[in-house]
């Protein structure tokens, strides 16, 4: 079993990778921590323990983490995830409470222990990346017990939020910034899963339609009718979930090694991920700014067919 953790704003696609994350065979989900994004952090905890419980995976472990960005006001995502998040489903709350401990603590709790054993991690950040920051910076020796950060945000050359910025970056661009420089400097291996490949993989309706018979599959079926019915199309991308199938099954996912970088100013740009494609070394060597010390495995291609059975049989 892979042992993976996942980092959260609980909306619709969440909910799908976290569906698959608690329902595979082959994945030890050793905590998901949440953070403030697609709502605020009080949904996001909801969310996320009320799929969970849908999964039937209220072992794991769920904390609290950053409500706000590190510099800018938190900027949620209500016309993509209705005012609660999932979709105003009026699907029934988890009552369950999170752990006492704070995100950043629970990340370094589970990584030391990672370290120790020998088995690392895969972190799967899914969400502005405020509570990787903090931890990476606050508690560096925890890198130790990663086995790699494999992100969902950026892109190579389109947007989102903004014609130029993927939103989990564009909330929290500094934190993205903060994050591609530690995993650099403490040598982690990162992989970026960005609207390059975000809107691929597509369940139908028609697929969606023979989900049911369990909480986790009735809850997989109203998520992909809702973002259906969100995007006025027969079927629906699930988004964040793709990340996971990427972990699970990392050959269908075709990815290319680029230096990466984070744009923090500019009128238009903010938040935009510069994927450096260059390869003439006069280009480089002349770039006042140096190439970004930073090298990413960027997302270009993936086997939609396949990660969405693989995404179908999980849930079901």
């Amino acid at each position: 079993m892979r042992p993976v953790i996942l980092d959260v704003d609980t909306g619709l696609d969440d909910a799908c990778a976290l569906l698959l994350a608690a329902r595979h065979p082959e994945v030890d989900l050793k905590a998901v921590t949440c953070v403030g994004g697609n709502v605020g952090l009080d949904d996001v905890v909801i969310n996320t323990l009320t799929v969970l419980e849908a999964a039937g995976r209220t072992d794991v472990p769920v904390a609290r983490g950053a409500a706000m960005p590190l510099l800018q006001p938190v900027r949620a995502a209500p016309h993509v995830h209705g005012t609660d998040g999932l979709g105003d489903l009026d699907w029934p709350r988890s009552t369950r409470t999170t752990d006492a401990r704070h995100a950043v603590e629970l990340l370094r709790d589970v990584l030391r222990d990672a370290a120790a054993t020998g088995e690392p991690v895969t972190l799967i950040p899914l969400a502005p990346m405020t509570n990787i920051a903090l931890l990476l910076r606050t508690y560096p020796e925890a890198a130790a017990g990663l086995r790699e950060i494999v992100f969902m945000g950026g892109a190579a050359g389109i947007g989102n939020a903004t014609a130029s910025a993927e939103f989990n970056i564009w909330t929290d661009p500094e934190a993205a910034a903060v994050v591609l420089t530690a995993a650099g400097e403490l040598g982690v291996p990162v992989t970026m899963y960005g609207l390059d490949v975000f809107y691929d993989l597509v369940i139908t309706m028609e697929q969606a339609r023979g989900l049911g018979g369990s909480p986790s599959a009735d809850l997989a079926r109203r998520l992909i009718e809702k973002r259906s019915e969100l995007y006025k199309s027969d079927g629906a991308s699930i988004g964040d979930g793709g990340a996971v199938c990427a972990v699970i099954d990392p050959d269908g996912l075709t990815t290319q090694p680029f230096p990466l970088r984070v744009e923090l100013s500019g009128s238009w740009s903010r938040g935009r991920t510069i994927v450096d494609t260059r390869d003439w070394a006069a280009d480089l060597s002349s770039d006042p700014h140096g190439p970004s010390p930073t090298v990413v495995q960027v997302a270009t291609a993936v086997d939609a067919a396949r990660y969405a059975e693989l995404w179908l049989s999980t849930v079901k």
